[in-house]
């Protein structure tokens, strides 16, 4: 048997039972069924590549080296095409920045776990899902992409349950977190916010606790104010849940908005994105602060029809939200 980065490859011919097992015995698996990697995808994923082999960078906890190659690897097992190996590439590279905290999210013993969301022309070249259930299952791309940078975490920085990853709980969002953002909405996109422009293709790392749904008041004439006041105190609880409240310092708070609740809010008038993050940003002040600034609260608008939002917790422990150009 060849191998790939010190991985196995596995022949052409090889049984689907006995490839699981090989993965398997090489701990490659996250639990769910690997697709063989042999010779013909793992060349297919890297064809085109300038420089399959350069480094960039050390991946937490283990350190393992990044490179087009360990990643394409990652990429073939989980599922992906080879035209998604940017877009695993870009964000696997963006959580070894700094301010990520990739370290303290991959060996907490909280729930943290890095998602991922794809802006711009690529998220829709690829197919990704920014509508109805698009944090759930049901979209290859979302399913897959996500996967490979879980799988990334795993098999690249060692990220492996009692060896890197120390979760007491863990989360499902280990598995695969990964969704795309709207870009027919009334507010400029996060990649525009950030200095990339409204046509760019990026993608953003998050290290998140979880997901929340929150039920706002959409009744007939309901206010701005009332539609955000419920956003506004997940916000606050979670400063207490997470004990971030004995901290001084505040960081950052995202939530996803449905259009549907972004066009109800921008109907009112002077209320557009900064005086959202104004409004939360001041409500948050009865526990001391829920972010560093308001423009540190980041609606992202996505999702399907309805009314509900959902509140994405930025993991307590200290971490940025990380966006980068693909």
């Amino acid at each position: 048997m060849t191998d790939w980065c010190g991985w196995p490859v596995v022949e052409e011919a090889t049984g689907w039972e006995n490839a699981q097992q090989i993965l398997a015995d090489a701990e490659l698996s996250d639990g769910l069924p690997l697709v063989p990697p042999t010779r013909r995808r793992l060349e297919a994923m890297v064809a085109g590549l300038a420089d399959r082999t350069q480094s960039h960078g050390m991946m937490p906890p283990l350190f393992g080296d990044l490179t087009p190659e360990t990643v394409a690897y990652q990429c073939v097992i989980a599922g992906c095409l080879p035209a998604e190996l940017p877009v695993v590439l870009a964000a696997a590279v963006a959580t070894l920045e700094a301010e990520f905290n990739l370290l303290g999210i991959a060996t907490t013993t909280g729930t943290a776990c890095v998602a991922l969301c794809v802006h711009g022309p690529v998220a829709r070249r690829l197919g990704l899902n920014a509508g109805t259930n698009c944090l759930g299952p049901g979209n290859r791309a979302n399913a897959c992409i996500g996967r490979a940078l879980a799988l990334c975490l795993r098999n690249i920085g060692g990220a492996r349950a009692e060896v890197g990853d120390m979760a007491t709980m863990g989360q499902p969002g280990k598995y695969t977190f990964c969704f795309a953002e709207r870009d027919d909405g009334p507010f400029p996109t996060l990649a525009a916010r950030r200095g990339l422009g409204p046509a760019a293709s990026a993608v953003t790392v998050l290290g998140l606790s979880g997901t929340a749904e929150v039920l706002p008041d959409d009744g007939e004439g309901a206010t701005p104010e009332a539609i955000l006041a419920p956003i506004a105190e997940g916000m606050r609880a979670a400063i207490v849940m997470s004990s971030v409240h004995r901290k001084n310092e505040r960081g950052e708070q995202v939530f996803l908005l449905p259009l549907e609740m972004a066009e109800k809010i921008v109907r009112h008038d002077g209320w557009d994105l900064a005086r959202v993050q104004r409004y939360l940003f001041d409500q948050g002040q009865a526990v001391g602060g829920i972010a560093r600034a308001p423009d540190a609260i980041h609606p992202i608008l996505t999702g399907g029809a309805g009314v509900k939002m959902t509140y994405l917790p930025v993991w307590g422990g200290g971490s940025e939200t990380v966006t980068r150009a693909v």
